[in-house]
């Protein structure tokens, strides 16, 4: 499995500039209110969404793009199926 950047530079600089500000935002509650696990899992998405903008990957992505592919390799196989029926004529005998 290769990995290549399937986000584009805009959206990637708007997801490293918004996983910072979350970043920063819980970590400040954080400070106030350690025991908050809500919190916690924020800053792991913020983080998540920083790295993919680095990268230039993003998982999510990648799957809808895979699973659309694959939607469409069945629906043309479908087509064919129905395409030979039509074309046949019909003959009772």
């Amino acid at each position: 499995m290769t990995i290549k950047p399937n986000i584009g530079i805009l959206n990637a600089l708007i997801r490293i500039s918004l996983g910072f500000t979350l970043l920063a935002w819980t970590t400040a509650k954080l400070v106030k209110r350690p025991w908050r696990d809500s919190y916690l899992i924020v800053a792991f998405v913020a983080a998540m969404k920083i790295g993919e903008g680095i990268v230039r990957y993003c998982p999510l992505t990648a799957l809808f793009e895979n699973w659309g592919d694959t939607q469409e390799n069945q629906n043309s196989q479908q087509s064919n199926e129905i395409d030979t029926e039509t074309i046949l004529p019909y003959n009772p005998t």
